[in-house]
């Protein structure tokens, strides 16, 4: 038995959470003390309807649901004004209030309504003029948003020394770099092009947004090239960003030609100049790296308002130009361009020219030591091969396979078999495709000796290769002798640290595949 005390708490309780008409009628019905037994419950059967109550038990320990659970998400009937996603479109070059009366109601989850207020003047308490003077944009803020996105923000606007200011001025930031960023601190979302993803990250690293820097550094790492390695490596020492300054290295290092002759080494500091000159596995002629010098230099008095002039471009060079190999170039190199570019002295190029004839070689200023380079790999695939009296012939089809790597590489090249009857010439067309895309191909010749061994053939500059992705390499050979052939091929191949696997390719039309065929070999940089 239940003691009167807990009924009459349950009685309390229940009659509480009662609906406000039931309670209003119960009122009521308590006033008539003076009718009968019979007449007051004739009376309330014709007014009141009867109710049925049913006692529910809660359960407490039920798991809490949040409200995205209980409400999931609908689109909207009329989505084309009510998305978030068209909120962001709309807000990215207006600051506009919301026009729909209680939005709040169509967004299950507080990220959603919080993204709402992104670059939105509704409810801002603070203003940020953003960019250099006569390219400034003013963007509305929330502070508290702000604030939990950002320990920079959160000691501007609640720290010690805060200052309460309405209108915020930030020259040193691009407007579309903070916008980015607001984004990500208001929706949570990335969102980075390749024209802005540096600024982005600068206005990352000032506010301390970590993982918003961590994202656009994995974005210049993935659209890294020869094109913008020079001009990543000057921004990556500034960010001391070390991850991807040596990504900048290794593209730079093995594709160094392409690199050297983009626009965006034109566009470097001398810091970031003398370190390339510097660089001892440089992988280019020394030529390229004089002629690139000298393009840096053109660029480099135009930007310090100086007279192109043969004078001008040694002062900006400084000693930076002795970094230069000048003596280490093909005497041909020299002669023909070096020597006569204008830029050295008379003295220099008479003690050069000396330096490659005379036996007692006078003292240089220049470095006189070749660049080491870098030292191609080999992967080669076959475990053995062969040749018969009628194989392997070429009558102008294509040898291809198939081959991934777990590793960047950068291919430069095939190694190929020759003539199995003695000494020959071959004509070969190598290529190197992506998904039917052709990444590099050269038609150069070679002399086979009617050795077994292999010999390389080069594309012109060396191709970047993505981990985890198939590539197709192809030749197709012209000669009039038999030629060795590859037997007992592998489907994986471990060189160095690098895996390499191997799958026959369908552009193959003259016998090649895995197990046996030409292209034995794939000669890359890693």
């Amino acid at each position: 038995m239940v003691d009167d005390k807990e009924k009459n708490m349950k009685c309390l309780t229940f009659f509480l959470m009662l609906p406000e008409t039931v309670k209003n009628r119960s009122k009521k019905s308590s006033k008539k003390t003076n009718t009968s037994s019979s007449s007051s419950s004739s009376s309330s059967s014709s007014k009141l309807p009867p109710v049925c109550y049913e006692i529910i038990t809660l359960k407490t320990k039920k798991k809490k649901k949040m409200a995205a659970d209980i409400f999931p998400r609908k689109k909207p009937a009329n989505s084309s004004s009510t998305t978030v996603q068209q909120y962001h479109q709309q807000n990215l070059s207006n600051n506009n209030l919301i026009p729909a009366p209680n939005w709040q109601g169509l967004y299950p989850t507080i990220r959603e309504r919080n993204a709402v207020m992104f670059n939105n003047d509704l409810m801002a308490d603070v203003h940020f003029v953003v960019g250099p003077p006569g390219g400034t944009q003013r963007l509305p803020g929330h502070k508290y948003v702000l604030a939990v996105g950002s320990s920079v923000f959160h000691a501007m606007f609640y720290g010690e020394l805060a200052e309460d200011k309405d209108e915020i001025r930030i020259p040193d930031v691009e407007p579309a770099a903070f916008l980015a960023m607001l984004k990500y601190i208001y929706c949570d979302e990335i969102d980075l092009a390749a024209d802005t993803v540096l600024a982005t990250l600068y206005a990352a690293k000032k506010y301390i947004v970590p993982h918003l820097a961590r994202a656009c550094v994995n974005f210049l790492e993935t659209s890294l090239s020869a094109k913008n390695a020079c001009v990543l490596l000057s921004q990556s020492c500034l960010f001391e960003e070390p991850d991807l300054t040596q990504r900048c290295w290794e593209v730079i290092d093995a594709q160094a030609e392409l690199a050297l002759k983009s626009e965006g080494f034109c566009d470097i500091d001398f810091q970031t100049l003398e370190s390339i000159l510097r660089r001892e596995t440089l992988n280019a002629k020394e030529i390229v790296v004089f002629e690139a010098a000298l393009n840096w230099a053109e660029v480099e008095c135009q930007r310090q308002d100086l007279a192109l002039s043969i004078e001008n471009k040694r002062k900006v060079l400084g000693k930076a130009l002795y970094l230069i190999r000048i003596p280490t170039m093909a005497l041909d190199d020299f002669a023909n361009g070096a020597a006569q570019s204008g830029v050295l002295t008379l003295n220099e190029t008479n003690d050069i020219f000396l330096w490659y004839t005379a036996a007692k070689k006078p003292e240089l200023q220049f470095v006189s030591k070749a660049r080491k380079g870098l030292v191609p790999q080999r992967c080669h695939r076959f475990q053995s091969c062969a040749y018969r009296s009628n194989q392997w012939r070429y009558r102008g089809r294509c040898d291809s396979i198939q081959f991934a790597v777990d590793k960047r590489v950068f291919i430069a090249g095939f190694g190929l078999y020759g003539s199995s009857c003695g000494s020959a010439e071959y004509s070969a067309k190598i290529e190197l495709k992506r998904q039917g895309v052709v990444l590099g191909q050269n038609l150069s010749k070679y002399f086979s000796d009617g050795s077994s061994n292999t010999f390389p053939v080069w594309f012109e500059y060396p191709v970047q290769i993505e981990p985890d992705t198939f590539y197709t390499a192809s030749v197709i050979l012209d000669g009039n002798e038999l030629s060795y052939f590859g037997q007992e091929g592998m489907t994986e191949v471990q060189c160095g640290k690098v895996t390499v696997q191997f799958q026959c390719s369908s552009d193959s039309t003259n016998g090649t595949g895995v197990q046996g065929g030409q292209i034995p070999e794939l000669i890359f940089y890693a």
